[in-house]
């Protein structure tokens, strides 16, 4: 397997290669030169294989000689060490937990992924740098990946005041071989830090950079897996599925429409968004505007130029009405995110922090307009503990605190505030 930059396809690098540049230097996102397809016998064996080695099959596609055979294997096994239940809420509706792993976030499966992967590519004494910009979970989830792995520094950039304390603290208190970075911006402009820095050659010709964003194909590919472990266990039901996902940068609704163009029964997706809705907007009026954010109680989704939707409109050639054909766009405000959190507790007694809740609510929007064939699943993403001021003030309920949490209140953070490129550039060159 080869990939080009989606600015380049001239380009062609393998896996392990793609891994450690992270971005083009043209500033391009890489992409599968082909997307493989997988075998009938493949989905008629689906219910007997275990997640790993449904994750094994689909992923040594897109590795192909970068790993040996049995480590991937390892990897693979390493990285889904933790439950994916699926819960049943009414005759149509289910929600897809993600959030069982360390950090807590459905982040966790590519961010072990990719720092597993990174770590067996290095060569001997070769060291390398991350990168990576988040906007809530993305922070926790690669700083718990990469810590305490050899040869790896990573520097996480997010937007002063707009994460949860508990998010921040997922990453701010671990020390290491991680830093974390303050930014006095938006989640943007983070982004727009870490794509200037890989651009820059002064800081290139000091440090060897990697991103850790669902830029980095090692972090965007292995969410394919969430899908499969779906349809495993809702194959047998024989209705038509809808996936409704919350999207942010919208790395996780595109590795879904990956998976079907490998051959997944998926018949549709529904990107649920906060009022950050340049994609919905997309959809609904084949104009595509990047703006700057807005901060919802959803901060997660807070993004105004979503990365990875270039490679969305890849995978369908650039086809407006084949996009609008498997993607349907839903935006929904706080308040609304907020009446359906209370609603998911009252109804089902199902706990549910906002970004789910979005994903619900789009979900419920797309069922109410097709027929009663469809099958929907919304995902969660993140436990509901991470936002809990919200979640217990709509549901009038205390949310218990897991056990991955425990000590984190005694621990210190440790940041470093800027402003501008300049201060990142040169605490990176220091």
């Amino acid at each position: 397997m080869k990939y080009y930059s989606l600015k380049n396809s001239n380009i062609s690098l393998a896996f392990n290669q793609a891994l450690k540049k992270g971005l083009s230097a043209d500033k391009g996102l890489y992409f599968p030169k082909k997307i493989p397809k997988l075998s009938e016998a493949f989905f008629q064996k689906i219910n007997k294989m275990t997640d790993s080695d449904i994750a094994f099959e689909t992923i040594k596609l897109y590795v192909g000689k970068s790993i040996k055979k049995s480590s991937l294997l390892e990897i693979v096994r390493d990285t889904l060490n933790f439950n994916f239940p699926l819960v049943k809420l009414s005759k149509n509706i289910y929600t897809l937990e993600l959030f069982h792993g360390p950090t807590l976030a459905f982040k966790d499966v590519g961010a072990r992924f990719m720092s597993r992967c990174l770590s067996y590519s290095l060569k001997k004494d070769e060291k390398i740098t991350v990168l990576v910009a988040t906007s809530g979970d993305t922070g926790g989830a690669v700083a718990n990946g990469f810590m305490d792995i050899d040869n790896i520094d990573v520097v996480v950039l997010y937007p002063k005041n707009k994460v949860s304390d508990l998010q921040e603290r997922q990453f701010t208190t671990l020390g290491k071989n991680i830093k974390a970075i303050s930014v006095d911006g938006t989640f943007d402009d983070c982004q727009r830090f870490v794509k200037d820095a890989f651009m820059d050659i002064e800081i290139n010709n000091y440090l060897n950079l990697t991103s850790a964003n669902s830029i980095n194909i090692a972090r965007w590919i292995p969410q394919m897996f969430y899908y499969f472990i779906s349809y495993k266990k809702l194959s047998e039901l024989n209705k038509k599925l809808v996936f409704s996902v919350p999207s942010g940068n919208f790395g996780n609704l595109c590795s879904g429409i990956l998976a079907k163009k490998m051959g997944l029964p998926i018949d549709h997706f529904i990107a649920s968004t906060n009022i950050n809705d340049v994609v919905p907007k997309y959809i609904n009026t084949g104009v595509y505007t990047p703006r700057a954010s807005q901060e919802t109680i959803s901060n997660a989704m807070d993004v105004g130029n979503p990365s990875n939707f270039v490679r969305i409109e890849e995978i369908f050639n650039n086809n407006y009405k084949e996009i609008v054909k498997n993607i349907s766009g839903y935006k929904f405000s706080d308040t609304e995110t907020r009446d359906a959190i209370s609603c998911l507790y009252n109804s089902f007694g199902y706990v549910s922090e906002p970004h789910a809740a979005i994903a619900y609510l789009g979900l419920k929007k797309f069922l109410k307009q097709k027929s009663s064939d469809f099958l929907g699943v919304f995902l969660g993403t993140a436990h509901p503990i991470k936002f809990k001021d919200v979640v217990e003030k709509e549901t009038k309920s205390t949310i218990k605190f897991p056990n991955q949490l425990e000590g984190i209140f005694s621990k210190s953070k440790e940041v470093v505030e800027i402003k501008k490129f300049q201060e990142f550039k040169s605490l990176l060159m220091s």
